[in-house]
């Protein structure tokens, strides 16, 4: 896809790109009509730099973006902290039919959580496509040769 904000040949940005196509649960920051933050745990589709969440359609984090779609996204550390990715971007609701690429393969990464359960029968539940366009990163990890990071894009 165009526009990607991660370099495969970077080591850091391999390293995020590997983690934001494998980690199980991204969390979602949006704003509530009173300037609240409200952060949920959410399953998630990566295609640089597109991420793709399917939701009930009756959930705060709905009407959250119906009014305001800018969001946060972070995944949980690891390495005791040391292996952080954060970013943020503009959330849009969806429909199904223009999610398709992405339907595969969030199909494709939890199969093994869905079990028997078919994903079109999940999908009777969380319905609601959210198609995030990452705008900005922040990747830092903490390696045997010091501290890797790298803000993107760049802000030369």
């Amino acid at each position: 896809m165009s526009g990607a904000l991660l370099d495969p040949a970077v080591a850091v940005d391999a390293h995020a790109a590997e983690r934001l196509a494998s980690e199980p649960v991204i969390w979602l920051g949006t704003v509530a009509p009173d300037g609240r933050p409200h952060t949920v745990p959410v399953w998630f589709a990566f295609d640089d730099p597109i991420v793709t969440i399917f939701s009930r359609p009756d959930t705060a984090k709905i009407g959250h973006l119906r009014a305001h779609g800018a969001v946060s996204l972070a995944l949980d550390t690891a390495g005791q902290g040391g292996d952080v990715v954060t970013g943020g971007g503009d959330a849009a609701l969806s429909e199904l039919a223009q999610v398709e690429d992405a339907l595969d393969a969030f199909g494709r990464k939890y199969a093994p959580m869905l079990g028997d359960q078919p994903l079109d029968a999940w999908l009777m539940t969380f319905s609601q496509p959210i198609v995030v366009t990452v705008d900005r990163l922040v990747v830092w990890r903490a390696t045997a040769n010091g501290l890797e990071y790298r803000s993107l894009p760049s802000r030369g």
